[in-house]
């Protein structure tokens, strides 16, 4: 694990950040932060309910360098040229200006209910570049392009897929006794063109994390006891 942090520089250019991600920033630099009157502060505040992003994003601009604040997250830098994706719950992290962060809601019930995404995940759509947070470093990343294909993934470890992408879920088998036999449950399936990002190791992270953070094993370490077989 190692510390990383994101390096911005602007020349007479934009970026819009999550909230308090700013660090430092150095030149000839205005920031703004717009709600767009009460409706548009409604929607922003819907769009955080239901996606985890901020509901309110500074956007920068001007001439100079963006210092985001270092910490042992994994970043992926993407560009997109004139297309859609829909991502996990709180990945986005900054942006340039014509790149759009709104919630999308999945396009039908069995994604809804048994996809482990909920009814809601994050669509960042445009033209430009993103940085995005990710639950693994990118070298352990899997990327698929899918040309009229299915892929079928059993967990919810796909991340990042494009727009254009159908996903449902389904059952393993197409009988019951099938689908019981198989050691399987239901199967998130992504049909169509377009790619899919996926973390196989996504879980062992979390693992990690839950185990860092054990109020038990903190009260163990504090008080100088040990564990035995």
């Amino acid at each position: 694990m190692s510390l990383k942090q994101i390096k911005i520089t602007l020349k007479n250019s934009a970026v819009t950040t999550e909230r308090g991600a700013l660090y430092f920033h150095k030149g000839n630099i205005s920031t703004e932060c717009e709600t767009g009157g009460v409706g548009g502060l409604a929607k922003k505040l819907i769009k955080n309910k239901l996606t985890n992003e901020s509901a309110f994003t500074p956007t920068y601009s001007g001439t100079g360098e963006i210092f985001l604040e270092p910490g042992f997250n994994h970043y992926i830098l993407l560009e997109l040229k004139g297309e859609a994706i829909i991502v996990d719950k709180g990945m986005f992290y900054c942006c340039e200006n014509g790149i759009n962060v709104e919630a999308s809601a999945q396009k039908n019930l069995s994604s809804g209910l048994f996809g482990g995404e909920g009814w809601f995940q994050t669509k960042i759509s445009g033209t430009g570049l993103c940085v995005l947070a990710i639950p693994v470093p990118p070298a352990e990343v899997l990327k698929y392009e899918l040309k009229n294909e299915r892929l079928q993934v059993d967990g919810n470890f796909v991340f990042l897929r494009s727009a254009s992408l159908n996903f449902t879920v389904e059952r393993s088998a197409k009988s019951l006794v099938g689908n019981l036999t198989s050691g399987d449950g239901a199967l998130q399936t992504f049909e169509g063109t377009g790619t899919v990002w996926m973390a196989p190791t996504q879980y062992v992270y979390k693992v990690l994390s839950q185990c860092s953070y054990s109020p038990a094993l903190h009260t163990s370490r504090s008080s100088g006891s040990s564990a035995e077989d």
